[in-house]
């Protein structure tokens, strides 16, 4: 009986009413502040307290509840009340309404949870559950000099989670982007395409290191894991396991297994953390693409390689380096020499590590430019994509060689599937505009070259690609006024040259071809060669042809990926033309002929060594291609890490 009556006593003083009001109210508050708190800044820590406090305050609250009565008066004791002067019964009918009116309140906000706060992540096109982009870790140290490792770090995180089954990891490119950027998490993470960002901080004092990271989920910029570390210098390579280990914990990632994928790496075997810093320092200064960073980074991987001789990722990054100086800013012996030691240290580096996929890039890289075996360098290319599947810089490689070899629907597929991971690729979005353009599909061409301008407006030959487009759709009017926003002025004498020849005003197509002859003949031979193709004139545009093949003009590589000369693919001059080149003739069964030897400076006249001799620097190339030379280095220039 005295459970009953003890019952019968909380009903009375309202205290299980109490108890409900407090737990809905609470529960309110926890929907509601972790909805608005991350659109304010506020850390995720402060709704944990707050959620914490209620939790204890509520069995006060319910002591609080049997003891005290609310009154007209006031809070009174219920000792000091008379039974018949209490008001409790009409006190718990306003109870009562009040508690309805908190649940409704409560499932209101998770409705908006779920249909509206959850649903932005929805929004975001392309974005899977297990997706991450690791943005530049901040440099906190006392030395803004040690960019360079904070960099390195972060690059480290990309490689070791791109190891994992399942997980998109955004590459460098893109991600770097964001370097402190002031847009939230929920506007990063659409740009790029992923569900969860990768943040924090690195201070390096001594022999201390200090890493800050979190991860944050992009949609609310609700933290699911963070943690501060401080750890001995020596100690480095153990604490990027470890964080590696816990963000991919937090994402139920497994390492990749089967299909001959091998867990990647670019420490030094030896364990050399002073080989590593200076390896660091050379991806640092080489994605700068400046003549004066190149040499110095030559020098910081060549001095990584002096600590670590069997340091295989440094001698990769050496053959890559030595590639992108020796094409856009050497001439000569002085050329020559740079790409025989990069052809040395790629091949150095597939022997020290054959199962390192950044290894065989550097060949694919080496075999395409300075050997220009194209053959060979797509072995390396997919050996490399067999060895790292989600590698987006080897991707994007093979791609762009495919497509040169006339297979564009190859390309097309492949520098998409690069994109994925890095959306944010100018260049990668100017070569599928090329493509595209190629294959007749005008309207993706347009949105990609568009896209290509909005993330790197200066860019010199963007305008050029969009006034192909026009060109190749007939819409002279359109192609001159988009030729005349090209920022390079030789860029623009030739895009209106060719935008003018589909026009009206024949004088004016006349008077730009001859313009255009005076000013660079020997410059844009091939150019030339497509205005003619644009008169249909095929006895000029292969006399034009002939004298690119004499200049050694870099374009004449993709004439399988030109609209222009395309039209001209029965003309059997054309077949002759891409045997000289050593490329494929369209619509014939089998590989190119692959006559003479490997040693660069034998058989010039083989189609895979037609710009042995060509300065890299000078202005050649097709207006849809043009800057194509200096694209395929800018694009190695980078560290080739997914």
């Amino acid at each position: 009986m005295k459970k009953i009556s003890f019952l019968a006593e909380l009903r009375r003083r309202n205290v299980l009413r109490a108890g409900a009001l407090y737990a809905g109210a609470a529960w309110a508050l926890a929907q509601g502040t972790a909805q608005l708190f991350p659109v304010f800044g506020v850390p995720d820590s402060v709704v944990r307290w707050l959620i914490a406090a209620a939790v204890i305050g509520f069995p006060f609250f319910l002591v609080f509840s049997w003891f005290y009565e609310v009154t007209p008066e006031g809070l009174k004791l219920e000792s000091e009340i008379h039974p018949d002067d209490s008001i409790a019964h009409h006190t718990g009918k306003k109870m009562d309404r009040g508690i309805i009116a908190i649940l409704l309140l409560a499932v209101v906000l998770l409705l908006a949870n779920q249909l509206v706060f959850r649903k932005d992540s929805a929004k975001m096109a392309g974005v899977q559950a297990r997706s991450i982009a690791v943005l530049p870790l901040a440099n906190e140290s006392d030395d803004k000099d040690e960019q360079f490792f904070s960099d390195g770090l972060s690059e480290d995180l990309i490689t070791a989670l791109s190891q994992f089954s399942g997980l998109k990891v955004i590459s460098r490119n893109s991600a770097f982007q964001f370097r402190d950027s002031k847009d939230g998490s929920k506007a990063i993470g659409e740009r790029l395409g992923v569900a969860h960002l990768l943040e924090g901080t690195v201070r390096r004092s001594g022999d201390q290191v200090r890493i800050s990271a979190s991860l944050v989920r992009a949609a609310d910029g609700t933290t699911l894991w963070s943690r501060r570390y401080d750890r001995p210098y020596r100690d480095l390579f153990a604490l990027q396991d470890e964080i590696t280990s816990a963000v991919a914990g937090a994402l139920k990632a497994r390492l990749l297994a089967g299909g001959g994928a091998v867990v990647q790496s670019d420490r030094p075997p030896g364990g050399s953390l002073d080989a590593y810093s200076a390896y660091l320092q050379g991806n640092f200064l080489v994605s700068r693409n400046s003549e004066k960073a190149l040499r110095e980074a030559i020098d910081y991987y060549s001095r990584a390689i002096r600590i670590d001789p069997s340091y295989a990722a440094a001698q990769a990054q050496l053959a890559i380096a030595w590639t992108v100086l020796a094409g856009q800013f050497l001439n000569g012996d002085e050329q020559k020499q740079a790409n025989a030691s990069a052809s040395a240290a790629a091949a150095t580096a597939l022997a020290l590590s054959p199962d390192l996929a950044l290894a065989h890039t550097a060949q694919g890289i080496v075999l395409r430019n300075i050997g220009f075996n194209r053959v060979g360098a797509e072995v390396e290319f997919r050996r490399a994509l067999q060895l790292s599947p989600s590698d987006a810089a080897a991707t994007f490689q093979l791609g762009m060689l495919r497509a040169t070899l006339g297979h564009l629907e190859d390309g097309v597929s492949l520098i998409r599937k690069a994109l994925l991971s890095d959306p944010l690729h100018a260049t990668w979005y100017n070569w599928l505009a090329i493509d595209l353009t190629a294959l007749g599909r005008f309207d993706e061409a347009e949105q990609a070259i568009r896209k290509a301008i909005e993330l790197q407006p200066s860019a010199v030959n963007f305008h050029v690609q969009w006034a192909m487009v026009d060109i190749a759709r007939g819409d002279a009017a359109a192609a001159l006024q988009v030729a005349g926003q090209e920022p390079d002025a030789e860029w623009r004498e030739i895009a209106e040259a060719m935008a003018l020849q589909i026009g009206p005003d024949r004088a004016a197509a006349d008077a730009a071809l001859k313009a255009l002859i005076h000013n660079q003949a020997d410059a844009a031979a091939y150019q030339i060669a497509q205005v003619y193709a644009l008169r249909n004139d095929p006895d000029e545009m292969f006399i034009w042809l002939e004298h690119a093949w004499d200049q050694r003009d870099p374009g004449l590589s993709n004439i399988l990926m030109d609209p222009l000369l395309l039209r001209y693919k029965s003309d059997p001059r054309f077949a002759a033309f891409c045997k000289k080149l050593g490329l494929p003739v369209p619509g014939a069964s089998g590989p190119p002929s692959r006559e003479g030897g490997s040693d660069p400076e034998s058989a010039t006249s083989d189609g895979r060594r037609i710009f042995m001799q060509a300065p890299w620097n000078s202005l050649r190339g097709t207006p849809v291609t043009l800057a194509v030379a200096r694209q395929q280095f800018q694009l190695t220039a980078m560290p080739l890490q997914a």
